[in-house]
Parts: structure tokens; C-alpha cells; sequence
């Protein structure tokens, strides 16, 4: 459904998605919830890949739609390869990268990764170089207007962050490789002839419970006072999401709300910072995205199994 001249576009405007199945990563909570909700609502399968099954659960019998749930735990290499392994060459028409951790102390994956990084970066990375062959339409990954934060950068000596940890510096890294990702994953589709799609967006300011795992009570604290202040809800925050996952829109796009500061607001195409928009840098993170999780681009192909 078109969202008619002057009305601002929301999940009613959606199109059909009957017969579509789509994976979105952290669907147990916040915006990864309610994304999966709209998507099941106009009708695709939507598969709610989370850690906690049993909290998956919950949320998925809360959707009026069809839904499974998968485990999966992005900070362990070998669950996203497992959940990879075990998706049997079903076609996927749309994966949706949701799932991340926010400014927590510092701590390392199962891997020996900075927790941010390999989260939101590494394991999104896994995935969808591990399911690409099966991608029949977009890959959406959620970045955040903190890639933008203190001049961000990719420390390729320290990916880690050992000598200068700080939690907003290592979120910050990890949201500004989601663009760097998505900008050479496009590339790649681009240049291999496939007409498969990666596209970016970020929520604005929404609450949700990714701001409880700040670092310290102080923090945790100012973040639910301006969430109170100034936050708009999940519903609001999964727009871009949904917009950038059905929308006729160019690949690399990045999509997010377009009100003041992109805080909040209806869905539109937005801006970058200039290192989100490196493409030399884009591919020397990719190349060492590949040696540290051991996957690589693979050319998506037609699936050759029967729907379910």
C-alpha cells in the first residue's frame, strides 16, 4: 500500500509480503521486534533469530502472523554458523542485521573480539556472507547516527580498542563498519551482476532497552531521563528499517527519520559522515572482516529448492 501525496509513510503503507520470508536478527525486543511484527502483519514468515529462544518465544507469539524462532548469538562465531548451516538453502528474501549491543564495558566475544565490534560488526558480517547465497532481494543493516561520533574511525592497529577502551569510542567504530559493510557489500553485488541489494538505516533517537546496557549507572541513568524527554518509541524507531527492507530504493542507501538532527520523524534517504563513505577504507575492512571471521563473499545464485 502507497502512502498517498502529504501523508507521512508508516508501517500501514507497507506492501503485500505474502509468500516472502525474512530473518531479522534481535526480533525478541525493541525495534527488532516490532519490525518483525509489521513484516509477519503483511504477511511474510518472518524468522525471530535471537539468543534467548525462550524470550524469542514470548515475542513471536505476540505477532499476529507466521513466525519460527532460531537461536542465534552474533558474539559466537560458531552459533552464527550453526544457524547458517542449519537454513538448508531456503530462499531468503530479506535480511534484516538488527540485533547489536550498546555501550557496555569493556569485554570480548567468544572469540576474543571487543563485544561492540564483534556484535554489531563481526557477527552481521558472518551471517550474511554465510546465508548471501540464498538472498533473493535486500540486506538491511542498522547502523546509528553514532558513527558520526567524535570524528569515528576504524582503528585497524587496535580493532579491539586494548589501549584506548572506551564504550561510546567502540560503538561509535562498530555503527560506522555497519555502513563501511554495507558500502562494499553493494559493491560486490553490484560488480558480481546481482540484482540483490544493501542498503543501511538507523532509528534516530528511540527507546528502547539497548540504552540499559550502558557502562555505568550515571549513564544509564541520563539515558532513561532522555528517553522520557526526548525519544521517540519503537514503533517510530523501526520505521527506517521497514522503509529501507520494501522500498524501491538504490543499493548503498541509507535510510533514516526526517525530522531535526534525524532524532525523529517519518522515513527518508540520509546522509553519511565521510568515512562512512571511504570506499578504500570500506574494502580494507571487509578483507580483514574475512580473515578474522573466515567467511567470504559468495556470489548470491537463483535457490534451487521448492518454497515452503
Amino acid at each position: 500500500m502507497a502512502a498517498d501525496k502529504g501523508e507521512r509513510w508508516n508501517a500501514t503503507h507497507l506492501p503485500d509480503l505474502a509468500g516472502r520470508t525474512a530473518v531479522v536478527t534481535g526480533a525478541n525486543s525493541g525495534i527488532g521486534r516490532t519490525a518483525a511484527d509489521a513484516l509477519a502483519r503483511a504477511g511474510a514468515h518472518v524468522v525471530f533469530a535471537v539468543r534467548d529462544v525462550e524470550r524469542g518465544r514470548g515475542a513471536a507469539a505476540m505477532v499476529n502472523g507466521s513466525t519460527e524462532v532460531r537461536r542465534l548469538d552474533l558474539a559466537d562465531l560458531s552459533s552464527v554458523r550453526e544457524f547458517a548451516d542449519a537454513w538448508q538453502a531456503r530462499p531468503l528474501d530479506l535480511l534484516i542485521n538488527n540485533a547489536g549491543v550498546m555501550m557496555i564495558p569493556q569485554q570480548l566475544t567468544r572469540d576474543g573480539f571487543e563485544m561492540q565490534f564483534g556484535t554489531n560488526h563481526l557477527g552481521h558480517f558472518a551471517l550474511t556472507n554465510l546465508l548471501l547465497p540464498y538472498v533473493t532481494d535486500r540486506v538491511v543493516t542498522v547502523s546509528s547516527g553514532a558513527h558520526r561520533w567524535g570524528d569515528a574511525t576504524i582503528n585497524f592497529d587496535d580493532l579491539n580498542l586494548t589501549s584506548a577502551y572506551s564504550p561510546r569510542g567502540a560503538y561509535a567504530q562498530s555503527k560506522l563498519a555497519n555502513l563501511l559493510f554495507t558500502l562494499e557489500l553493494q559493491r560486490r553485488l553490484t560488480a558480481s551482476g546481482s540484482p540483490v541489494r544493501a542498503l543501511a538505516a538507523h532509528p534516530g533517537y528511540a527507546a528502547t532497552n539497548l540504552q540499559s546496557h550502558a557502562a555505568s549507572p550515571a549513564a544509564r541513568a541520563v539515558m532513561r531521563l532522555s528517553n522520557r524527554l526526548f525519544a521517540q518509541n519503537d514503533r517510530a524507531g523501526a520505521l527506517p528499517t521497514l522503509y529501507a527492507a520494501t522500498q524501491d530504493l538504490p543499493g548503498a542507501s541509507y535510510v533514516g527519520p526526517d525530522g531535526l538532527g534525524e532524532m525523529r520523524g517519518a522515513p527518508t534517504l540520509v546522509g553519511r559522515s565521510p568515512a562512512a563513505s571511504d570506499a578504500t577504507t570500506a574494502r580494507r575492512l571487509w578483507t580483514t572482516s574475512e580473515a578474522l571471521t573466515g567467511t567470504a563473499f559468495l556470489l548470491p545464485s537463483p535457490p534451487v529448492s521448492i518454497r515452503e
